[in-house]
């Protein structure tokens, strides 16, 4: 089997994988065109019936308008606040000299080994208490930092000769200056790269936004997906096209820009101490 594997040609073999993964979405999409009686035929029904009325019936459900501009508006703030929290936490651990700088940043790495789920019931406490459950902020504030933004970002800072730190201080240029007009010029791809990846996990977040909203009108397109799961009976047709146009969206904007997500991702990918 092995030799068989080393036989294939890489191009080949890398095709074969990124068709595995497409493999789901063709078969929502298959689901959603299909005719009642071939949603539940074995072996799976694989081509298209062409059955484009269901969209219009899932559309016409709920007030999609309104979910996609909630789910709009929440990760354009999110992607905002990240970003300014990952380019100063990054900076400040990349050209600050501070007691215990590598403490810090190895400390902000194990967050990353501590599951989501385990980070649930004290965030929502804490937005209890501030007041903030079922509004656009309670969705918000608990991502407005990424400790991925922050590992790019520092790893790229580090590359950067400390000369151009040297020859800016000279001439009286401040940290916020420098960071301004020079640091952040260069490193434009990685900061797309980490909006791209926060507007993806924001535009696909469910668990969250389920336990602190109650308001359809605060509540992301993932929310409103999920009413089509009904305890008693589920439509699958309807289920199907909601999911194919709700995702969309991220699907076109990861092909538009996949180049600038691998440039982002190589240009941040060093590892330098």
């Amino acid at each position: 089997m092995a030799r068989a594997l080393k036989k294939i040609p890489r191009p080949v073999f890398g095709l074969l994988i990124g068709l595995s993964f497409l493999l789901p979405l063709y078969f929502t999409l298959v689901t959603s065109l299909d005719t009642k009686a071939d949603v539940f035929r074995f072996p799976p029904h694989l081509t298209f019936d062409w059955q484009w009325s269901v969209y219009a019936r899932a559309w016409h459900m709920f007030r999609w308008p309104m979910y996609f501009g909630n789910t709009v508006l929440i990760a354009a703030v999110t992607i905002a606040l990240a970003l300014t929290t990952s380019i100063l936490a990054a900076y400040a651990l990349s050209f600050i000299e501070f007691r215990g700088r590598n403490l810090v940043f190895s400390l902000i790495l194990l967050v990353l080994m501590i599951p989501a789920e385990a980070h649930l019931i004290p965030n929502y406490i804490t937005l209890a208490k501030m007041n903030l459950v079922d509004t656009y902020w309670a969705q918000i504030l608990p991502y407005g930092a990424s400790v991925f933004g922050i590992f790019l970002l520092r790893q790229f800072f580090l590359t950067l000769p400390k000369d151009y730190w040297e020859a800016a201080r000279m001439d009286g240029c401040g940290h916020l200056r420098f960071l301004w007009s020079v640091a952040l010029p260069q490193c434009k791809p990685i900061l797309f790269t980490i909006g791209l990846y926060i507007f993806i996990g924001s535009w696909n977040s469910l668990m969250w936004p389920l336990m602190v909203t109650q308001s359809h009108h605060v509540q992301p397109v993932e929310v409103a997906l999920a009413r089509f799961l009904d305890g008693n009976s589920v439509d699958w047709r309807r289920l199907s096209a909601a999911s194919v146009f709700t995702t969309l969206p991220v699907v076109i904007m990861f092909l538009i820009f996949q180049k600038h997500i691998i440039r982002g991702i190589s240009r941040g990918e060093g590892v330098k101490g």
